[in-house]
């Protein structure tokens, strides 16, 4: 398929929260101690919440900058993209990549929301974080209807007033709740406690999908504190790996046969020897470790309730079959180092060189449509949802590749993970 017919979704791109956030979002009783913005003396933006300093990760919103000026030093607002703050500006700049529609993962919370989670004061901290809700939803989602799709952070501190927050974003159409990869590594109960059954319990009920993004149980696969961050970054899709075995094993799917999970930015590349790892696994050793699947192989169960994801993977695209082609959804992963925007689209039209239209079709978009309760046809035809007729409407925009004014950016070579693993995964 040409680049220009593709219709296409991303299931996981971020979004870096502007300043004024939870000015229209939280009571008055707690405005003066919600997170906020200050500008530091080297004239970094930072977040600030409950003594914490949460700077933005330079790797976080490098979109429209040269490779060689990727970094995870602290940068200010007017030194990165607009579009990744600003949603008229993010709309522009997913019609310009030809993108119809995005799911925003949040950045300055972490991934799973664990810095709301980790304030003394849990009232406080409680408010915030439906405050955070309510604007990603009412606001960033609602401010263009049918191009964001709508997602949570969780109340990882109480599983019972998550699966409330669930079932009150859900009746606003949010079927998107990002989640924790290891809740133990957070100090809460691990996926084979019966301690989360309230939340399984509720996104089973409201068809809500726990999303999974590598890095938020805050730790990501390091081999040694003096190892180069590259080693770090090669990785990454493993801490994946590791909550797939986790869950699939679990109690969780068992008794809860509806409940849905996505991988998100873990890949797809290595699922299909996953899968066959699962059922030697199984037919191995499940007479004595007690595992029962009834009359399925664990593949068969996890092509059921699991969404895998990528950005550019050419052997996971040549091996879609074995992975599940309903099972398999693409991600651009704006403003992040990995991102291919603006040329998305003619990225995915090599990788999938040869794949059937329809087989495209459910990857690019259709997948993400079903499996989020999610319709992008909101005022506008298929035909003016494809990757060519978004880029008319974004004629004069401008994508191209700029250098810092302030040249405040430092080349690194040669990073240790032992310094940047922690911020990275902030």
């Amino acid at each position: 398929m040409n680049a220009e017919e593709l219709i296409m979704i991303s299931v996981d791109d971020h979004v870096v929260e502007p300043p004024g956030l939870f000015e229209n979002h939280i009571s008055g009783r707690y405005r003066d101690q919600a997170p906020k913005v200050v500008k530091q003396k080297n004239g970094a933006d930072v977040w600030t919440f409950g003594g914490s300093i949460i700077p933005n990760i330079g790797l976080n919103a490098v979109a429209g900058r040269p490779k060689e000026e990727y970094g995870i030093e602290p940068t200010a607002f007017d030194e990165i993209r607009p579009g990744t703050y600003d949603i008229d500006e993010r709309i522009k700049d997913m019609n310009a990549g030809g993108i119809l529609a995005s799911m925003n993962f949040p950045s300055f919370p972490g991934f799973s929301g664990r810095l709301f989670a980790a304030a003394e004061d849990k009232d406080l901290a409680l408010a915030v974080l439906r405050a955070y809700n309510d604007w990603h939803v009412d606001e960033w989602a609602a401010a263009y209807p049918g191009r964001i799709i709508p997602m949570a952070l969780p109340i990882l501190w109480d599983a019972e007033l998550c699966a409330e927050e669930v079932r009150r974003v859900a009746r606003k159409g949010c079927h998107s709740l990002t989640f924790t990869e290891n809740p133990a590594t957070l100090g809460y109960p691990s996926f084979h406690s019966d301690h989360w059954d309230p939340l399984w319990r509720a996104v089973s009920e409201e068809n809500v999908v726990v999303s999974i993004h590598l890095g938020s149980s805050g730790q990501l696969s390091v081999t040694a504190p003096d190892a180069p961050i590259d080693v770090m970054i090669t990785l990454q899709p493993m801490n994946i790996c590791q909550a797939a075995a986790d869950l699939l094993w679990s109690r969780v799917i068992k008794g809860f046969p509806d409940i849905k999970f996505a991988l998100s930015e873990g890949g797809t590349g290595w699922i299909p020897y996953f899968l066959d790892r699962i059922d030697r696994t199984y037919d191995m050793h499940h007479l004595w470790t007690g595992q029962d699947f009834g009359d399925k192989l664990p593949s068969d169960v996890f092509r059921e309730h699991f969404l895998t994801c990528f950005i550019s993977d050419p052997v996971g695209v040549q091996l879609r079959n074995l992975i599940g082609i309903d099972n398999i959804a693409w991600e651009c992963d704006y403003p992040h180092s990995d991102s291919s925007w603006p040329n998305a689209p003619e990225e995915l039209a090599e990788v999938a060189e040869g794949v059937p239209d329809a087989e495209l079709d459910k990857i690019s978009y259709e997948n993400a449509m079903r499996w989020y309760s999610f319709d992008p046809f909101v005022g506008r035809t298929r035909e003016q949802s494809t990757v060519g007729a978004l880029r008319a409407e974004a004629a004069g925009h401008d994508v191209s590749i700029r250098a810092s004014d302030k040249g405040r950016f430092e080349k690194s070579v040669g990073v240790e993970i032992g310094k940047l693993a922690k911020a990275a995964t902030a």
